[in-house]
């Protein structure tokens, strides 16, 4: 199941988990992790006890999972739900952390902190865009793929490419390891532009209402920078406007601005995966369930 953020992905996913006796496999990063609550919109704990729910909360708030290792471990969720007799149901908006489960990833070098740090450290020195500039040199079709302020993709292509000393446009072609076992059933939400921009200006408006600015302000207290999550969409506007760099309307206002940048985003890298269903609304409109129901059933009598 994927989708814009905003999209209701959460609320078709429990009703097919319903209809269909499922299991839910989280696919978004940041969710991954623990003590990140009102800006990740996590399934609640009611809807958690509704349904199982997988790979919430298990990483360390100053911890990193790669996509690579979550790969492993979701495929590891995946056979253990499959030998339940239940129907696995990924979810999520992380098209990389996705693609890594489905299609598996290349044999890239390890990471390398010392010059992850480096190139940071540049990084602050010269701008967000110092490290895209870098990387169009070393590898401009990458480079191409890549928002110029996605910091961690960014940092892990120069890795590649300096570690490898080949592209990592090239090295994407040696062939993965794609997932085994399942038959995939690629279903994509695809609500009206408007409409979408319009519920996320109100869910982040309801998380600062909710307690966002404090939460991060506990967050920084007790794991400072170390909290990568902190550099998330909604929780580093929410860092300015703790540290006193702006006030709450501009960070309300610069957060639903990149939400929706997120959304644009998200929507051009899931228009490229492959042999997708994709249903025009959002997930918690009856019609739109009845929709899925229906793809999904048909796809299993063919099976």
């Amino acid at each position: 199941m994927l989708g814009p953020t905003g999209s209701g992905k959460t609320a078709l996913s429990l009703a097919l988990a319903e209809r269909f006796r499922g299991e839910i496999v989280n696919c978004d990063s940041v969710a991954m992790y623990r003590e990140f609550e009102i800006g990740t919109a996590k399934p609640t704990i009611a809807e958690r006890t509704r349904i199982p729910h997988h790979l919430l909360d298990f990483v360390e708030p100053s911890g990193y999972i790669t996509a690579g290792e979550y790969a492993r471990r979701a495929r590891a969720v995946l056979r253990q739900i499959k030998a339940r007799g239940a129907l696995p149901i990924v979810v999520g908006g992380t098209g990389l952390y996705l693609r890594a489960l489905l299609e598996g990833l290349f044999a890239g070098p390890q990471r390398s902190e010392q010059l992850r740090g480096r190139l940071r450290e540049r990084a602050r020195e010269k701008g967000p865009p110092y490290l895209h500039r870098i990387l169009s040199r070393l590898d401009p079709a990458t480079a191409a793929k890549i928002h110029a302020n996605d910091t961690p993709k960014l940092l892990r292509a120069i890795e590649v490419c300096l570690a490898s000393r080949t592209k990592m446009s090239e090295m994407w072609k040696q062939g993965r390891d794609s997932l085994q076992g399942f038959k995939i059933v690629r279903m994509g939400l695809d609500p009206d532009r408007n409409a979408l921009y319009d519920r996320i200006n109100q869910r982040a408006e309801r998380m600062f209402d909710g307690g966002l600015a404090e939460e991060t302000r506990s967050l920084l207290e007790k794991y400072g920078a170390a909290a990568r999550p902190l550099g998330a969409l909604g929780y580093k506007q929410a860092v300015a406007l703790v540290q006193g760099e702006i006030g709450r309307e501009t960070a309300l206002q610069a957060a639903q601005q990149a939400h929706r940048n997120y959304a644009k985003r998200q929507m051009t890298w899931f228009r490229r995966e492959p042999d997708v269903i994709w249903i025009s609304g959002f997930g918690d409109e009856a019609r739109v369930l009845s929709e899925a129901i229906q793809k999904i059933a048909d796809r299993q009598a063919k099976n």
